[in-house]
């Protein structure tokens, strides 16, 4: 009897150790799964933000050659503000005009825009270069445009350089 006492409680403790060999275990596979969802959903995370990345890069690529391109822009537009009194001189400036319009065309396909004329001064999207007395506009308006900004997209390449009424 005393053997199968201890046959027994050998068994027991054959069985204890196993089944704290097994709860180990069941602890270690827990911990291997979180830190395995962890890292999945790190990865994918990279990878989300890699993509973002890289439809901003595509989208912005151009902006450094864009902003180079706004003083063939402006020289453009100072033509046509020339005035054009004898026939030859009005061919030239049509020409000019038909330059112009095709260059726009061009930039607005590429994302490039001029910025909206507000009379409502946006320090994001203006430059204030002075302010001024104005009894014909309300304080914090644009009284002039100095020089047109643009954007690429949503980001402002140049801002509109104004003056604004006090």
């Amino acid at each position: 009897m005393s053997e199968e006492k201890d046959l027994e409680q050998q068994v027991c403790e054959e069985a204890s150790e196993e089944q704290s060999e097994l709860d180990e275990l069941k602890a270690q596979n827990a911990e291997l799964k979180d830190r395995y969802l962890r890292a999945n959903a790190e990865f994918e995370n990279i990878k989300k933000r890699l993509e973002k990345e890289k439809i901003s890069a595509l989208a912005y690529a151009n902006e450094s050659f864009a902003k180079d391109l706004l003083d063939v822009l402006d020289a453009l537009e100072a033509a046509m503000s020339v005035e054009a009194s004898d026939e030859v001189s009005q061919k030239i400036k049509e020409g000019v005009k038909n330059t112009l319009d095709l260059f726009m065309k061009k930039l607005e396909k590429h994302g490039v825009k001029a910025i909206d004329e507000n009379a409502e001064f946006d320090p994001n999207l203006h430059e204030a270069m002075f302010h001024v007395e104005s009894k014909e506009h309300e304080s914090n308006q644009v009284v002039q445009v100095l020089q047109k900004g643009y954007k690429i997209n949503d980001r402002v390449l140049r801002p509109t350089k104004v003056s604004v009424a006090k």
